[in-house]
């Protein structure tokens, strides 16, 4: 190993290390903040470590904000979003990829060009839309402007382009029609592919906080993020409570790195090789 090498590797850690301490840090700050009594969180100099854990911050969550209800509405929105555009990105994913029809070019164009729109524009339009269609204060409300995404289609087209059109031939050849073709064959193709899609998707539905805030307004059926920003808010009970409010985030928190590392492996293998053919 040269001299040069046995420089930067070394270094090439120490910065990689330190990366990753400050995007952890706010992370790791929430969940052992969750645990300190009100004098640590008030202390200065700043106390990392409890020096006597406690449960109290959550034990008065649950006796102020009916938690059960708003993480049983944020689980079915985000599995609902996350599961249509597991079928509807990948559908139109295959179909941009593998089929030949008139348009496709175009479709696809169109599909880059909703990349380009920021989410925030949409948010009127969607309102008015589900307002005439009385969906306001409904599950359908919050799904179903969200059930399929731009992003999605995009990243199943490209990790579907990697599959061999030998393959789909052959199995035309065979007698199997497209949805035989697409069920059997191609999907469980690509499950590195819908590991991403999967993740980044309840990721993004379950930490959705202005659509839900826009589209509720029965507290029945504001989601986690809702629900607890209206409690930090609110001065007949605890939510001013930094303890309270960490344990509360903490709990947000805990799904998603829960999906992650389940599905990690296939989360990684899908980021390395989509776009690739």
């Amino acid at each position: 190993m040269s001299a040069e090498r046995r420089v930067r590797r070394p270094l090439t850690y120490v910065l990689l290390s330190a990366g990753l301490l400050v995007m952890a840090a706010p992370f790791l700050w929430m969940g052992l903040s969750a645990f300190k009594t009100q004098e640590e969180l008030s202390a200065s100099p700043p106390v990392w470590i409890p020096s006597q854990w406690t449960l109290a911050n959550f034990r008065q969550l649950l006796a102020d904000l009916d938690l059960p209800l708003y993480f049983m509405n944020s689980v079915i929105v985000a599995v609902l979003v996350t599961v249509s555009n597991l079928v509807f990105c990948s559908m139109l994913g295959y179909a941009l990829a593998k089929l030949n029809f008139v348009g496709r070019n175009k479709v696809f164009g169109v599909v880059l060009g909703a990349l380009m729109v920021p989410g925030n524009l949409m948010l009127l339009p969607l309102f008015v839309l589900m307002s005439k269609l009385q969906l306001i204060d409904s599950y359908a409300g919050l799904v179903l402007p969200f059930a399929a995404g731009a992003f999605g289609v995009f990243l199943m087209r490209q990790f579907m382009q990697s599959i061999p059109d030998e393959l789909l031939e052959a199995a035309r050849m065979d007698g199997a029609g497209e949805w035989f073709i697409f069920w059997r064959i191609v999907m469980p193709l690509v499950k590195p592919a819908l590991a991403t899609l999967a993740i980044l998707t309840f990721l993004g539905s379950w930490n959705n906080f202005v659509w839900p805030l826009i589209a509720t307004n029965d507290p029945d059926k504001y989601t986690l993020p809702v629900a607890l920003a209206t409690f930090a808010t609110d001065p007949n009970k605890a939510g001013g409570s930094n303890g309270v409010l960490m344990a509360g985030s903490f709990l947000i928190v805990l799904p998603v790195l829960a999906v992650f590392i389940a599905m990690q492996r296939h989360f990684t293998q899908g980021i390395a090789t989509a776009g690739m053919k």
